[in-house]
């Protein structure tokens, strides 16, 4: 205690002598103040603009990985399985504490006053997964994907030779690889005059040529084809490839009619379910050498003996998943599996582009159909 206090008639008389401690409250005040500011900005509104982008990116990381894992599970042979994200829930608090101590020496001349604060920041997040089941999910997953749909996703931009490349498996006589719509075959599946047709639509497509839509008048689905002057043999080629021989340039879509009947007004064609598409795309995944001598996978041989490379049909050239023994670091989306990396490079546009249109119509054929069934609800540590 300094002796100005133990030299005054008060100290003298032995009584109680108050401390200064009005010095320290600027100190008190400038920390709550700055722990007023941290909670504003932890909680309210800044926690939502905080949190919203973090689970909404978690959440597409999730299913991009569980869907490109489905893929190489089907590459394998080994059972693919979807979980849906049923619901996300976080809960925050914040526990303050305050306090003031006093350390009082009355024979050293020291004196000290010291505030104590304590802070208790905690997030709990609460994420529930519902498995994708039942018959109803069976039956559109194994349903042929509508052919409206793949016309409206034509006429909006996306590239024809890609929509019609993954889901068409035959249109006319002409067959796109019909043999990977299942597990891997042994054999070259039929695809090379189908690929050459993509070629002619999407150069009338780039040209502004080629219109599919509804017709009023009688409400069947066409095609109608402008032709080309400067290129009269490109239309020329279609007709051939196709098997028409009239002169014709519109054009009725029918789905699954006898593949022997005269062809000179429609487009007859076979849309693959999406199990057909994720097993198709499933065929161009690079598959580790130790896994290929192990007998893992089926390896699809040419005629005279050598590996097929599926990077040749129309599918594998639009997306390919390759593999590594180490973690990629160029990676869109990588994913453990059987002690190797598989994953889709990160500049690999093609293959971002059907993986990007292979979840978008799986949403449309089977995201909306959830079994009820028990969920799997799990608490995420945070802080």
């Amino acid at each position: 205690m300094p002796s100005r206090y133990r030299e005054s008639p008060a100290f003298r008389r032995g009584e109680y002598v108050n401390l200064p401690v009005l010095s320290h409250a600027p100190v008190v005040a400038c920390l709550l103040s700055v722990l007023i500011a941290g909670c504003q900005s932890t909680f309210g509104p800044r926690a939502l603009e905080t949190m919203h982008p973090a689970y909404n990116q978690a959440i597409v990381n999730s299913l991009g990985q569980q869907m490109l894992l489905n893929l190489v599970r089907l590459r394998y042979r080994d059972i693919p399985y979807f979980l849906e994200v049923g619901s996300v829930t976080a809960s925050l608090s914040l526990d303050t504490t305050v306090g003031v101590g006093a350390d009082i020496d009355l024979g050293a001349g020291s004196d000290f006053l010291k505030p104590n604060l304590g802070v208790t920041y905690s997030q709990r997040p609460t994420i529930s997964y519902a498995p994708l089941q039942g018959k109803d999910l069976l039956q559109r997953i194994f349903s042929p994907i509508s052919i409206d749909a793949l016309l409206a996703m034509t006429q909006s931009g996306w590239s024809i030779e890609r929509v019609f490349g993954l889901c068409i498996e035959r249109l006319n006589d002409l067959a796109n690889a019909p043999g990977a719509s299942g597990p891997t075959p042994d054999y070259v599946p039929p695809y090379r005059r189908f690929k050459r047709l993509l070629a002619l639509l999407r150069h009338l497509q780039l040209e502004d040529r080629i219109l599919m839509g509804l017709d009023p008048a009688t409400q069947h689905l066409i095609v109608q084809i402008t032709p080309d002057p400067s290129h009269p043999e490109i239309l020329e080629e279609l007709r051939t490839l196709l098997g028409i021989t009239e002169e014709q340039t519109i054009y009725r879509f029918e789905i699954n009619t006898n593949i022997l009947e005269p062809k000179n007004q429609q487009w007859d064609v076979r849309v693959r379910s999406i199990s057909s598409v994720l097993f198709y795309l499933s065929q161009n995944i690079e598959i580790p050498e130790e896994h290929r001598m192990a007998g893992l996978v089926t390896l699809t041989k040419t005629a005279d003996g050598r590996l097929f490379d599926w990077g040749e049909t129309p599918g594998g050239m639009m997306f390919r998943v390759r593999s590594s023994r180490e973690r990629p670091v160029n990676a869109f989306l990588a994913v453990p599996y059987r002690g190797a990396w598989f994953y889709i490079a990160d500049d690999d546009l093609q293959s971002k582009s059907s993986f990007l249109l292979l979840q978008q119509l799986f949403r449309l054929q089977a995201g909306q159909v959830i079994h009820p069934a028990p969920t799997l609800t799990l608490p995420v540590g945070g802080q």
